[in-house]
């Protein structure tokens, strides 16, 4: 009983948090500044802590699966809270394709950024025995006719345009992670009905977006990469605004998958159409 208790007051705190209308409207500016200043704190941090370490368990455990972790926990949300209003498979299959579709774009925008880095990039063999030295880095000299894939075979460094590819990641899976859960917030306020299942899986999806916060400071403020990272969050933001903001609010003749909560919200506990139209109308700000 007390545990239960518990964790209806978090997910009650949590989902009022993330549906509020300022929040939605401004955490992706949140997040740009985040990525835009995050690399001034390498000023302050210590070049010692475990976080400074690319093998430390969270970037091994989490940020190298960063994909399938929010697939996993926001999946089994999104499909939960829809089957558990509707009972109909093909809605919540329907909801569901939102993130096969920004699955399917980050996996293409990663093979696209590798073709960019393979056309833009050179190969470079450091002379480790090379008595001359500049700022702590041995010499480099420049192999031709190697492609990348040949060069870290050999032990070599490929140079090319890059962009992160993590901060693109932990970008565009924070604000699917936001858009997803700020519709449970308004769906306990019109009078859903939320077993613990539901909850537990909702409290997961909100630590998870804590989680993927936190490593994107550790990586702006340990291993900062200016301007590679600029643009991979800013990469992430535009995906995100192309699906979330363009695309997921078009109409069915556009073959759009809809915004989260759409077709949900109006047949539980006899919620009315004027309550769903105007929860519809707070969502889209």
């Amino acid at each position: 009983m007390f545990l239960n208790t518990v964790l209806m007051v978090l997910t009650d705190l949590a989902a009022r948090f993330l549906g509020n209308t300022v929040f939605r409207q401004h955490f992706h500016l949140l997040l740009s500044a985040v990525v835009v200043f995050g690399p001034a704190m390498s000023l302050w941090v210590s070049q010692h802590s475990i976080f400074a370490k690319r093998s430390h368990f969270l970037y091994r455990m989490f940020l190298r699966s960063g994909w399938g972790w929010t697939c996993v926990f926001v999946g089994s949300f999104v499909f939960l809270l829809s089957f558990s209003i509707r009972r109909s498979l093909s809605l919540s299959m329907r909801h569901l394709s939102r993130l096969g579709v920004a699955g399917g774009l980050w996996l293409g925008f990663c093979k696209l950024l590798d073709l960019l880095e393979n056309a833009t990039g050179s190969c470079y063999e450091p002379l480790l025995s090379s008595p001359e030295v500049t700022n702590g880095q041995p010499l480099l000299v420049l192999r031709e006719g190697e492609s990348k894939s040949e060069c870290l075979k050999a032990g070599m460094l490929w140079r090319g345009y890059e962009v992160s590819e993590d901060v693109f990641l932990l970008c565009l899976c924070c604000l699917l992670l936001a858009e997803e859960t700020a519709v449970f917030g308004p769906y306990l306020s019109l009078g859903g009905i939320s077993d613990a299942p539901l909850r537990i899986l909702f409290l997961f999806c909100v630590l998870l977006l804590g989680l993927w916060i936190f490593l994107l400071l550790c990586l702006l403020a340990y291993f900062p990469q200016f301007p590679t990272q600029l643009l991979g969050g800013a990469l992430g933001c535009l995906s995100w605004r192309g699906l979330y903001q363009g695309w997921y609010r078009l109409g069915p003749s556009w073959c759009s998958p809809g915004r989260p909560g759409q077709g949900l919200l109006n047949t539980k506990n006899s919620i009315s159409e004027a309550d769903d139209a105007q929860l519809s109308n707070e969502h889209l700000n």
